[in-house]
Parts: C-alpha cells; structure tokens; sequence
C-alpha cells in the first residue's frame, strides 16, 4: 500500500504563502517565469551530476521543458525532465525555506500590499509564487536514478501531503489548478508570450503542443513546438542581438521590473578564455548591504550552469554588478573550493573586475547625469573599495565622487578637487561626521570658509572606513581638518604665521588655567586656528581615530581605545575672552566645563552629565 503523509508548512513558508494568496499582485505572470526557471534549474543539475554518472540519463539525454494546460480541467501543467525530487528533497525545498535570501524577503515585508506587491515582482521567491494564481498545486515527481516517485500537493491552507506515486519517467511535473479568474494561462498565445519575455535565452528547449483551427475550434496536435531562443544570449555576436533583448535577458536574470541602467558585452580570447554579459541595474535592490548575498554573477562552463559564484568572480564592493559569466577553459567538475585556488578564476576575476571599473570611469567621463544617477543608487558600496582591492585603488578612487563645502550634492571628485586647488594649496581636505547637516556646519570649516578653500564633507559610515585605506591621491595627500596641528603651508603668509605664534603666546595662561581646570577630561588644551567664529572645538591626534568612527565602534558593540580629546580655544572669541576676566574658581570651572560640552556636541558626540550642564547652563541665564 503506498505511503501517505500529511505535514504542516515551516511558520515562513506559511506567512510567505498568505502574503501571495492575498497580495494586490499585478504582474502574476512572474508564477510562469519562476516555475520555468526552476526547471531549467533541475535539467542543470542533471547534466551537471550527469558528467560522474551517465546513468543518470536513465536512456534520455534530450533535456527539455514542456508548458502544458487544460481548458476543460483549467490546469496548467509545467514539465521537465532534469533531476527529479525524492521524499526529503520535497519536504526541504517545498515545505521550509532554506534560502536566507527568502527570509530576508520576508523581513522586508511592509504590511502595505502595493509596495509588498512590487517587492514579490523584483524578488520572485520561485515556486512558492504559483499560489498566485492557483488555488492547489501538485508536483509529480522522481529522482533520476531512484525508483521511487512522489506527488506533493497543497492548497495553501498551511498544510502539505506527500504520497508515494507511479511515474515511470524522471524529472517533475508541477501541476496548477488555476484559480477561476485565472483562465488568461490556459491560453497558448499568452504563454508564448510570456516565455518569450522572460525565458528566451534558456539554453534548453522549452516546448508546448502545436494548435490548429479545425470546424472554428482551436485544437491541439499531438506535435511539439520549441518556443524559445535556445541559444544562449551572450554566445551570440552583439550585432545581432537587439537592445530590447538585452533588457528583457536582464529582467529574467535579475527579477528587476526595470530596464538596466548599462550593460556590457565582452569577450575574452587569449591565455583565458571567458565571455562575460553584465549588468548595472538602475536601482539599488533591497539586500544591497547583505555582503553573504552572492546571486549576482552566474557561472558557465561551456553554457552549461554551474554555480552562483559572485564572491569568487567580483570583488565585493561591486556585488550590485548582475550577469553571466561563461568560461571556455573551467572544468565542468569545478567546486567553490577549486574555484577559491583556480588561477584561472583569479584571472577573471581581474578582467572582469578592470572591465566593470573602466566602463564606469567611461560613463562618468562621457555620460555624467547617468554616471550621478548610478552613484546616488550605488556610491557606498563602491566606496568599499580602496579597503579591499589595493590593485585597483587609483581606478576606485577617480569613480568616488562626495559632497563639499561648495555643494551638497555628491557630485565632486578627486580631480576636479584638485583642479579648483589654490595653487599652493597642498593637501584635500575632509571632515568626517555622522550626518551632512553636521558636516557642513561644524566649527572646523571656519578657517577654510573664510579663506575659501573646499573641503570635502565625508557623512556616509563607510567614509571612515575609506579614508583609513585611501592616504592619497595623484600625489596629494588626503588631510583631515579635525585631526592633528593645522598647518595650511603655503596657503597661510609669513605675516598669518608671525600673528599666530604671537596670539598663542598671548594666551598661554588663560590655555593653562583651562587646562587645569578641566583635569583629565582632555588630552591637551591648546590655541586653535582653525576657528574664527566659535569658542573652542575638539580635534584628536593625528594618528588617533576620529571621534566620529569612535561613536560608529561604540553604536556597533566594539570596544575603542581610550582616546582623551584635545580642545583648541578661539582666544578672539567673546567667550574666553570673558574667561579671563574670572577670578571665582567654581565659577571659572563651571564656565570651562560648558565650553568643552559645547564643543562636545557640536562634534555630534553626548555627554557623560546632560543635567550637569543644563543646570550650569541654567545658572549663567539666570
């Protein structure tokens, strides 16, 4: 008697399932997509175990995809003979959900139904998405090289039954009883249509029976017809492929709604052998900063699907990166582990990476409004990389593009930095904050404001993380104003510098008396001339980290070397000028304390005692 178990869904497979049951979904054409995909998926994985065990073939090696439906019984019925499913495989890949990236999805869920909706449609979340438009779906199937066969059927209702079955050839059949309002899929055109959309470059055949009109009835024959383009896309010379075919092979590839903002074409001939088809999409996807997510860069071996192998093929900082990679000289047999020691790997890896990098620094140079629509969507990201590709660094460095104390826009560069430079100016300078608004008005631009001198304002997490990786550039060292002594060089005349050293001795005893009042609050207490409105600011030492990156560690649970401030003074302001003229030591302490909280948070930073200084506060405004 043959086994039958009833099995509950995983609690995510459940909410997943309810979210596509009662979604305001629109494009419910993706369910034929996906369904399509994973199929071709199991003829891959087939051939693939294939090349150890032939027998696997089981006598039939003419892979394919058979789209399948019933007027009568308004099924539709997908088909192909890859790999099959045995018990455990059907519970694992049906009934759970294994792929964080599901998960992830589902953490994104809005509980709005038209964003959710829009979410499902980039995503596709594979063969859950036939509940979209049906209301039970069975699978029959078997594994290649098993005997035994299984259907799986459920309606979504939070439970699943698996049987044990007859069927005598390997591979799976998903079987969809379409919702009454459902009927457009049980039409042959239409599923031509959407195949040819979204399934043209599956390198395997993907068929449906022919029709004929016979006494004004459309029939169907016996005779099967191949519907899609088999040849793969990017093994077809780019003259002869349209720009609309480019887009649509980015659509199926990505689950993206929307046309791609670049792509490139290339192949590689020479030691290594490779044609690569990638894509820059215009918006930034959902899981841009899940650095594990490696589904961007799928491998082939000789057109045939190897792996999902993004890490192993482009740098991190360009994971936004989409498309395929098609290596003639890779073993069909290749592992991530061969992958991870494969010379040749490295090479592509290196062609690919130059290649991604130069076509951007063409885009930037020839196409700038799309070259600042790509960096609004993928800036941070790109920024990661001077910290982890050393040989790149100057081609990284020349795309990263900030905002200024000239702009708000990040829009400025490297070079055009350097080209706006006082000729006897010798470093760019930055600040780094946790904010823009903080950026742009922090005490420290003083001095530069005044002698109009740029400085680019770095608010983005990742620029700290940059600026410890990137020293220089085109000779020109990159200079914090918020760290170490300021010394503008050339910029400041013999004149300002005389002046200067004639202010700091002038004020050495009110800076002392600060000094001592404040205790071991403060590294050191010193005249600044970085100021020329402000009373005091902090800086740190120039090999200390920033007080900005200090606050970033300590929000991210990391430990931080202690790491005292230092407070520069404006001798000029009214304020310490006031100081001075103090002799009550409470009141000279009280007074020193509020200054150094002032400066305290306009560097962004809190207070170890807010009522303390609201009550001394309180007590000047009284």
């Amino acid at each position: 008697m043959a086994k039958s178990e009833k099995l509950n869904f995983q609690t995510e497979v459940k909410q997943l399932l309810n979210l596509m049951i009662h979604s305001l979904y629109s494009n419910k054409e993706i369910a034929i997509r996906e369904l399509i995909s994973n199929a071709s998926d199991a003829t891959d994985k087939l051939r693939f175990e294939a090349l150890d065990n032939d027998k696997l073939y089981e006598g039939d090696s003419d892979l394919k995809v058979i789209v399948d439906f019933d007027s009568k019984a308004n099924t539709l019925t997908i088909t192909d003979n890859g790999i099959g499913m045995d018990r455990d495989d059907l519970v694992n890949n049906l009934g759970t959900i294994a792929r964080s990236g599901t998960k992830e999805f589902l953490a994104n869920m809005s509980g709005d139904n038209k964003k959710d909706a829009n979410l499902i449609g980039q995503f596709g979340v594979g063969f859950y998405s036939s509940f979209i438009i049906a209301k039970e779906v069975t699978v029959q199937t078997r594994k290649a090289g098993n005997p035994q066969a299984y259907s799986w059927s459920s309606q979504a209702d939070g439970e699943f039954t698996i049987n044990e079955i007859e069927k005598e050839s390997r591979g799976t059949s998903v079987i969809l009883k379409l919702k009454d309002d459902e009927k457009e899929f049980i039409d042959a055109w239409r599923l031509q249509s959407i195949i040819r959309k979204y399934s043209d470059h599956i390198s395997i055949p993907i068929q449906m029976y022919k029709t004929d009109m016979k006494k004004d009835e459309l029939v169907k024959l016996e005779e099967l017809e191949t519907i899609n383009n088999t040849n793969a896309i990017w093994t077809r010379a780019k003259s002869e492929i349209k720009q609309k075919e480019y887009e649509e092979f980015y659509k199926s590839l990505s689950y993206d709604s929307e046309e791609p903002l670049a792509y490139y074409h290339n192949r590689v001939e020479g030691k290594t052998e490779y044609t690569s088809l990638l894509y820059l999409p215009k918006k930034a996807p959902f899981d841009l900063y899940d650095r594990e997510n490696n589904n961007s860069i799928k491998l082939y071996v000789r057109k045939v699907f190897v792996m999902d192998a993004n890490e192993k093929l482009i740098p991190q900082y360009l994971r936004f990166v989409k498309g395929v990679i098609d290596s003639q000289d890779l073993s069909l047999n290749v592992s991530r582990e061969i992958l991870q020691d494969s010379p040749l790997v490295d090479s592509i890896k290196s062609g690919v990476t130059k290649r991604v990098l130069s076509s951007l620094q063409t885009m930037s140079e020839k196409e700038p409004e799309k070259y600042q629509s790509f960096w609004s969507e993928f800036g941070k990201v790109l920024k990661e990389g001077p910290a982890e590709d050393f040989a790149n660094k100057e081609s990284i460095a020349k795309l990263l593009r900030f905002a200024s104390s000239n702009t708000d826009e990040q829009s400025v560069s490297f070079e055009s930095y350097i080209k706006k430079m006082p000729k006897d100016q010798e470093s760019i300078y930055y600040i780094t904050a946790d904010s823009h608004q903080a950026a742009k008005n922090s005490p420290h631009l003083e001095i530069f404001k005044q002698k109009n001198i740029e400085v680019l304002l770095l608010s983005d997490r990742v620029d700290e993380w940059l600026v410890s990786s990137l020293h220089e550039f085109d000779g020109k060292k990159l200079q914090s104003i918020a760290k170490g002594d300021l010394d503008l060089g050339k910029l400041d005349t013999e004149e300002q510098k005389a002046e200067k050293e004639k202010i700091e001795k002038e004020a050495k005893s009110i800076v002392e008396k600060i000094k001592k009042s404040l205790g071991d609050k403060v590294k050191e207490v010193k005249v600044t001339h970085r100021l020329t409105n402000s009373p005091a600011c902090l800086v740190v030492g120039e090999h200390d980290i920033s007080g900005n990156l200090e606050r970033i560690l300590k929000a991210a649970g990391q430990s931080t070397p202690e790491n005292k401030p230092i407070l520069e003074v404006n001798p000029n302001h009214e304020l310490i000028k006031k100081l001075e003229k103090i002799e009550e030591n409470q009141l000279f302490n009280d007074y020193s304390s509020v200054i150094l909280d002032q400066a305290i948070l306009a560097e962004g930073g809190q207070l170890d005692d807010p009522i303390g200084y609201v009550n001394k506060v309180n007590k000047f405004l009284i």
